[in-house]
């Protein structure tokens, strides 16, 4: 097993946009379907993989490009160690006060560890002053604890 880093920096509004964080269904819409459904369906086909805009559901970074891979680790400690830097990077600008409490933020980053030790997923998303939306993501490969069929996308 081995552990992939996301990162997002975007506005709210685009994160908003759900169409473009769900995989398109594995089944095409049929011609009886209504519009708007045909419409989602070729959205998702055209946006999602080549969009990194987070998926709603963690394990579907797995499904996106390898370019937008922040970092690979074996070990769930160096993990950690970049999810530190990314949330000390960002936290002066998180809009929340108690988010950005030193002792909030460490025991963020032992809790991820300890989740990555046993094979589970992170993501963490902070608002920032402004109208933008930080997030972060730390997701286990080879395989993925919740969706064990999504192949790693280093091949």
């Amino acid at each position: 097993m081995h552990i992939h880093g996301y990162a997002w920096l975007g506005e709210k509004q685009t994160l908003d946009k759900e169409s473009i964080r769900r995989p398109p269904p594995a089944q095409a819409p049929t011609m009886h379907s209504p519009a708007e459904v045909a419409d989602r369906y070729r959205q998702a086909v055209a946006e999602f993989p080549a969009t990194d805009v987070p998926p709603l559901q963690t394990a579907h970074w797995l499904i996106k490009p390898a370019t937008v891979i922040r970092g690979t680790w074996e070990e769930s400690k160096e993990a950690g160690e970049w999810l530190g830097l990314q949330l000390i990077e960002f936290a002066p600008r998180f809009a929340s006060a108690q988010d950005r409490e030193v002792t909030r933020l460490v025991l963020l980053v032992k809790s991820a560890v300890e989740r990555l030790t046993w094979g589970g997923d992170v993501s963490l998303g902070h608002y920032l002053n402004g109208t933008a939306f930080h997030s972060v993501a730390l997701v286990t490969c080879s395989p993925n604890r919740s969706r064990p069929e999504l192949s790693c996308p280093l091949g």
